[in-house]
This record gives structure tokens, C-alpha cells and sequence, in this order.
């Protein structure tokens, strides 16, 4: 696998998450274990990628006392690049139930392997403290880099990404174009072939979820 020097990428070396992001990766794993596995691997991810948010104190009752305890200190937009980012909302949802979700649909031009928007609900009020972009392959960098562009013109103002695989082409794209977005990953791959894919990779995540592969 590939090292990578970037500032702002953090790749997990947690060993349940090695543990899962193999199994995801076999050929032999179906559709339904295939999406249990991106949705365990995105709540690990989450937990690490959102340890900064900020929180606020509040007073609370236990049954033998009184204490402070915290709570989150604003709102969290979570925004999945569909299709493929779907998977990963649900578990991270679980964690974080208030949190509001946004879609934005990029596809890949298969030609210039740049993205295209077809779809994007924009929020009536995006007042967040941050929003977790979630994709599982960063691959040529380009939906990524779009969606960060698009939510910047929403006035989010805090991005952060997750990812399960990523090449270095992806990381480097996405540095270069929004330098401050933060960079979760399970694992980092070799390259890309010369259809944009990730090498070795997982194939396509959204097939593999969906069962159109």
C-alpha cells in the first residue's frame, strides 16, 4: 500500500477496521454483507473524524445526583455523495440521530473522468457547525472536490471527509483544491488503473451495495 505525507489525512490503523475494510474488499463478499461492512467501517470512521466537534455544558440528573455533562454545541449536516455515499449515512445517522442529512448526486464522465452534477438538495438554513461528506473512493478527487465547492457555496464553513479507500491522485486533488478539509480514510491504495479505478481497491462500492454489479 501506499504512504502518503499530506497534512490532514488520517488513515485508520485501528485493527477492527483492518479487519472489516478486508473483508469488504474480497470478491466473495455479497451485497448484504458488502453494505453491513461500509456502514461498521463509516461509524468507526465517524467516531475518530468528529472528535473536535464542539460541545456545550449542560446539567443533568442521575439517579443519585447532580452533574455537567456536555452536549453538542451545534448541529451536523451529514451529506452523502450519492449513489455510493448512501451506505455510509445510515450507521453514522444511528450515532448522531438529530443530525441533517443532504444529498448532492455526482456521476463521473467517463471520458474526462470529471464529475457531473445531476442532483443536490439544498438546505433551506445550513446552519451546521460542520457536515461530514461522505463517499467511500476518493479516487481521481474530482466528485469530492466538486461537493466541497458546492457546500461552500451553501456558507458551510466546516467540512470534513470521509472515505473508506483512496488513491493518492484523490488526496492530492482534494488538498490542492480545499487544503482545510480534513481526510478520514480506512485505507489508502497503490494508484489508479487507466479507467480512473482505484487499484487494488473494492470495485465499484455502489454496484457491490447494490447488487447491480
Amino acid at each position: 500500500m501506499s504512504e502518503i505525507s499530506e497534512p490532514g489525512v488520517n488513515i485508520s490503523t485501528h485493527p477492527i477496521v483492518k479487519d472489516k475494510l478486508t473483508k469488504l474488499r474480497s470478491v466473495g463478499t455479497e451485497p448484504r454483507k458488502f453494505r453491513e461492512l461500509v456502514r461498521e467501517i463509516s461509524l468507526l470512521l465517524a467516531c475518530e473524524a468528529t472528535k473536535n466537534l464542539n460541545t456545550k455544558t449542560v446539567s443533568v440528573t442521575t439517579p443519585v445526583g447532580n452533574t455537567e455533562g456536555f452536549t453538542l454545541g451545534g448541529s451536523v449536516g451529514l451529506v452523502p455523495i450519492l449513489r455510493a455515499g448512501l451506505g455510509m449515512v445510515e450507521g453514522v445517522w444511528e450515532m448522531m440521530p438529530d443530525a441533517v442529512v443532504w444529498h448532492i448526486g455526482l456521476r463521473r464522465n467517463e471520458q474526462t473522468l470529471e464529475p457531473v452534477q445531476y442532483y443536490a438538495n439544498k438546505p433551506i438554513e445550513p446552519d451546521v457547525q460542520a457536515c461530514l461528506l461522505m463517499d467511500p473512493m476518493l479516487a481521481t478527487g474530482g466528485s469530492a472536490s466538486a461537493a466541497c465547492k458546492l457546500l461552500k457555496s451553501w456558507g458551510v464553513s466546516h467540512i470534513i471527509y470521509i472515505g473508506i479507500i483512496a488513491a493518492p491522485e484523490g488526496i492530492h486533488r482534494l488538498k490542492k483544491d480545499h487544503p482545510e478539509v480534513p481526510i478520514y480514510l480506512a485505507g489508502l491504495d497503490s494508484h489508479l488503473n487507466d479507467q480512473g479505478y482505484i487499484v487494488p481497491g473494492l470495485g465499484d462500492a455502489g454496484d457491490r451495495q447494490f447488487g447491480t454489479a
